[in-house]
């Protein structure tokens, strides 16, 4: 545990954590970013897109840095390969926030009139999938401390729950807004049809990423 200490501090898993702070520091400014893309602020938005890119590049510093300095399993209480896919998956949310934003400002996608009321909602939905995924990962300090068992293993296994419920929330939302895309296709060009969509699956793929975060903790729990 000397060992550990000198090279992460209080706790091995701490810099996890203050990885999915970091990522999800990165998801939240999609809600703004979309108010600046519907009311077609793009300076605003692509200013909100620059801050996305850096923190998605701070993140993934701080993955790499974890790679390298990792202790191996002989000093860990789960194995690290499991902690590196954690990290990877965690990785995910704040790639593809980046992929959105681009995206977006790049093309200067402009959102049809019939969506704009459901998009907000949407992302709120997958922002909060995300925010559940980080305050289940802020928990791995007391896992560790309990030795993954007990009553702290109860109360993530809850938070886990909740999150698989949002993310189900955000498909029932992310399927209503492709049937809105789907009734007015024939009016849009179809590279922007095709666009609108790819955007639209990736805030979805949002929820996604955040679910199998909870899904790798799950896989911690149970060994």
């Amino acid at each position: 545990m000397n060992i550990i200490s000198s090279m992460f501090g209080h706790s091995p898993m701490r810099p996890i954590e203050q990885h999915m702070h970091k990522v999800h520091s990165c998801a939240k400014l999609l809600y703004p970013f979309f108010e600046s893309v519907i009311n077609e602020s793009w300076q605003k938005a692509e200013s909100l897109s620059s801050d996305i890119n850096q923190l998605e590049r701070d993140a993934d510093e701080m993955k790499k840095d974890l790679r390298l300095h990792l202790p191996s399993g002989l000093f860990l209480p789960v194995p690290r390969t499991d902690l590196l896919e954690l990290l990877h998956y965690q990785d995910k949310i704040a790639n593809k926030t980046k992929n959105i934003s681009r995206l977006i400002v790049c093309r200067k996608i402009e959102l049809p009139q019939n969506i704009k009321p459901l998009i907000l909602p949407f992302v709120r939905l997958c922002i909060d999938a995300s925010r559940q995924a980080c305050k289940a990962i802020n928990e791995l300090d007391e896992l560790l401390e309990s030795g993954f068992r007990g009553n702290e293993v109860t109360i993530v296994e809850e938070m886990i729950v909740k999150l698989d419920n949002i993310e189900h929330e955000a498909d029932e939302s992310l399927a209503q807004i492709r049937s809105e895309i789907f009734n007015i296709e024939t009016a849009l060009e179809p590279v922007k049809v095709i666009f609108l969509y790819k955007v639209i699956e990736w805030i979805g793929e949002l929820a996604d990423c955040a679910q199998t975060v909870g899904g790798r903790l799950q896989i911690l729990l149970a060994r």
